[in-house]
């Protein structure tokens, strides 16, 4: 299976599958919801992703090991998902 998520740094089959099942099958498609809003779209669909979902699916927009995002980094994505009506790019 040519997967183009599963190409994408830091996405396995599994992220991939749960990226799948809320509509999103392309790097332009995750680029458009922004790891903020597919992270929750992933929650709201019922699969227990953790945070590092979130900060993987970062990476992979910014083609960096998930890792490697700075606790600052990661600090603004929590902040962005708390934040009241936040579901747009990060």
């Amino acid at each position: 299976m040519n997967d183009e998520l599963q190409h994408l740094k830091n996405l396995g089959k599994t992220s991939a599958q749960w990226l799948h099942a809320v509509g999103i099958h392309s790097a332009s498609d995750l680029r458009r919801l922004g790891a903020v809003g597919a992270y929750k779209a992933v929650r709201a669909r019922g699969f227990r992703a953790s945070k590092v979902l979130l900060y993987a699916i970062e990476g992979a927009l910014l083609d960096v090991h998930w890792n490697d995002l700075t606790p600052g980094h990661k600090a603004e994505l929590n902040h962005q998902l708390d934040a009241p009506g936040a579901n747009n790019k990060s």
